[in-house]
């Protein structure tokens, strides 16, 4: 019996180092993913988030999701979701501004159908009660960002307005993700 006292002791002190909520994380399947990533060491984490972020469909929500998942502060979280987002975003923008930009000075304009005007026309009233920041913000909703930045440049849409505000749209998106992710963790807790 004296030869257990001093194992219940330490058993008792390990268990008081633990918070409850800890406890109930590590058991669910966020902690398994907490345990792998931090096998990965902290470059590779960073990477994986801004790998996630540039991934068309997943973008700087999923990468700020995944990010708090795996027990990144919230701020980096979001940050490097953003980067990998926006880095790709901005290559796509400036390539489509410069296929724009190219293709237009070569060519006369070719005469459309009076189907093509009449689609042609839909689109712009839509992207006119839209405008750059309601494409930007709501378009996520319909399709990744590294589609519709480059589309509104080559619809003829300024290309630093399109970047500034996809910025906005990407930072508000990478935010709701990170919450998103904090909620994850709340559930996975109870």
């Amino acid at each position: 019996m004296i030869e257990t006292l001093p194992a219940l002791s330490d058993s008792l002190t390990t268990l008081t180092a633990v918070t409850p909520e800890e406890t109930l994380v590590d058991d669910t399947w966020v902690g398994s993913m907490r345990d792998w990533a931090d096998g990965l060491g902290p470059a590779v984490q960073w990477l994986g988030v801004i790998a996630i972020g540039a991934i068309p469909f997943l973008e700087a929500y999923a990468g700020a999701l995944v990010g708090v998942l795996i027990d990144m502060p919230f701020a980096l979280a979001v940050l490097l979701g953003v980067i990998g987002n926006f880095l790709c975003v901005a290559a796509l923008v400036f390539a489509a501004h410069g296929t724009r930009t190219a293709v237009t000075a070569r060519k006369e304009p070719k005469q459309m159908s009076e189907r093509q005007l009449k689609r042609r026309e839909k689109a712009k009233r839509n992207f006119d009660r839209f405008g750059v920041p309601g494409v930007s913000l709501l378009g996520p909703l319909a399709l990744p960002s590294q589609f519709t930045a480059p589309l509104m440049v080559s619809f003829g849409a300024n290309r630093n307005a399109v970047l500034i505000w996809m910025f906005v749209s990407i930072v508000v998106w990478a935010v709701i993700g990170a919450f998103l992710g904090i909620a994850i963790i709340n559930l996975a807790a109870q």
